[in-house]
C-alpha cells in the first residue's frame, strides 16, 4: 500500500505536476492537479488544447515522452487485489505489468495505433496474448467475441480484415475491443469521438455507456466537446493553462457554471434552441476571446484573466486557489460567489 483513498474510489490524482524541461524553460504542463474518479463512473476532463489534459491522462498511462516527466504528486490507483499503487513512481517495467490489463487507452485517431500491416483480428489476439497464457486459436476466439461486444456488424469476415479496409468509426470500435481485451478496471478514453462524424459520435458514446454498464469499468475521459460531456460523464474537472479551474457533478456544472471559462466553453457548444433568434435566424456562434496562452508563459495572476470580462485588479496579482464553490464543486475564481 503506497497511499489511502475512499472505498469507492479507483484513482485519486494529487497535486500532479507534469513538466517538460530543457536547459533553456521549464514548460509546466500540468501544475498542481487533484482529482478522484470513482468506482464505475465517467469523469470528464474538458479543456482547449493546450490545457494538459492529454498531457495528464499520459502521466497516468506513464506514456509521457522526453524531456516530460513527473516532477511531483501522487497517481494513487487500487487494482483488483485492492492494493493501492503510486504510477507516479512506476518504473516502465511496473507499468508494462498492468498497462491492458488493469488499465487501458484509446486515443482520437485509431490509424496512429493500429498497425496497417497486420489485420485487425491478430491485433485484438496479440493484446489478448500478451497479458494472457492463452494459444493462438483461443487468442482468435476470444478477439472474434471482442468484435461483436462491441457491435462490429459481420464480425467472422473483419476479422481478418487491416485497418484501411474499415472507417473510421469501425477502426474506432476495433480499438475499444483492443482496449477491452483484458476487461480492464479503468479505460481511458483520449478524445475518441473527435475524428468522428456527429453520427459515428453518438453510436461510440452509447457503445461506451453500454459496456461501462455491462463490465462496471470506469472511464476516464479526455475532451474539449462540453456537448460530449453532458452524454457521458458523471463528473467534470476543467482544466486551463496545467490547472483545474472548476470541478463538479455533471448536472450540477451544467445548471450553474461557477468559473468564467467553464461558462464561456458552455457558450461556445452549439445549441439549436439558442442559436436561432425570434426572426429564426441563426445566430453568430460564440467564442471565447484570445486564445490559451503558451505553458512558458502564463500570467501573473489566474491564467484565464486576459481572455476573462469579470477580470478585477486583485485577478491580476497572483494566482487563485481552487476553493469549495456551491454545494457540490470547487472553482479557481476569487468572484464564483457572484456567478
Amino acid at each position: 500500500m503506497t497511499g489511502e483513498i475512499a472505498s469507492d474510489v479507483i484513482l485519486s490524482v494529487r497535486d500532479l505536476r507534469t513538466w517538460f524541461q530543457t536547459r533553456r524553460l521549464t514548460a509546466k504542463a500540468v501544475d498542481g492537479v487533484t482529482f478522484d474518479l470513482r468506482r464505475g463512473a465517467t469523469l470528464a476532463v474538458v479543456g482547449e488544447s493546450g490545457s494538459g489534459k492529454s498531457v495528464t491522462s499520459l502521466s497516468i498511462m506513464g506514456l509521457l515522452s522526453r524531456p516530460g516527466r513527473i516532477a511531483g504528486g501522487k497517481i494513487l490507483f487500487r487494482d483488483r487485489q485492492e492494493y493501492i499503487h503510486d504510477l507516479a513512481g512506476f518504473t516502465q517495467k511496473e507499468f508494462r505489468k498492468i498497462r491492458g490489463r488493469e488499465i487501458a487507452m484509446i486515443f482520437q485517431e485509431p490509424m496512429t495505433s493500429l498497425n496497417p500491416l497486420f489485420t485487425v483480428g491478430d491485433q485484438i489476439g496479440e493484446m489478448i496474448a500478451l497479458h494472457e497464457p492463452v494459444d493462438r486459436h483461443a487468442a482468435r476466439k476470444r478477439a472474434l467475441a471482442l468484435l461483436k461486444q462491441v457491435e462490429i456488424p459481420d464480425a467472422v469476415s473483419r476479422l481478418d480484415d487491416y485497418p484501411h479496409q474499415m472507417s473510421g468509426g469501425m477502426r474506432q470500435r476495433v480499438m475499444i475491443a483492443m482496449a477491452l481485451a483484458c476487461n480492464p478496471l479503468l479505460l481511458i478514453a483520449d478524445e475518441p469521438t473527435t475524428a468522428l462524424d456527429v453520427t459515428i459520435q453518438a453510436q461510440i458514446l452509447d457503445l461506451l455507456r453500454r459496456l461501462q454498464a455491462e463490465l462496471g469499468m470506469s472511464i476516464l475521459f479526455i475532451t474539449h466537446n462540453l456537448g460530449v460531456v453532458a452524454e457521458i460523464a458523471h463528473d467534470v474537472v476543467v482544466m486551463y493553462g496545467g490547472r483545474v479551474v472548476e470541478q463538479a457533478p455533471v448536472n450540477d456544472l451544467f445548471s450553474h457554471q461557477r468559473h468564467p471559462y467553464t461558462r464561456g466553453l458552455l457558450a461556445c457548444t452549439p445549441n439549436a434552441a439558442r442559436d436561432i433568434d425570434d426572426d429564426g435566424e441563426r445566430r453568430a456562434l460564440y467564442s471565447i476571446p484570445g486564445s490559451v496562452p503558451p505553458i512558458t508563459d502564463l500570467p501573473l495572476g489566474c491564467a484565464f484573466e486576459p481572455r476573462c470580462d469579470l477580470a478585477i485588479a486583485p485577478c491580476r496579482a497572483a494566482p487563485p486557489a481552487l476553493v469549495p464553490a456551491g454545494p457540490h464543486g470547487a472553482s479557481r475564481c476569487i468572484r464564483s460567489a457572484e456567478l
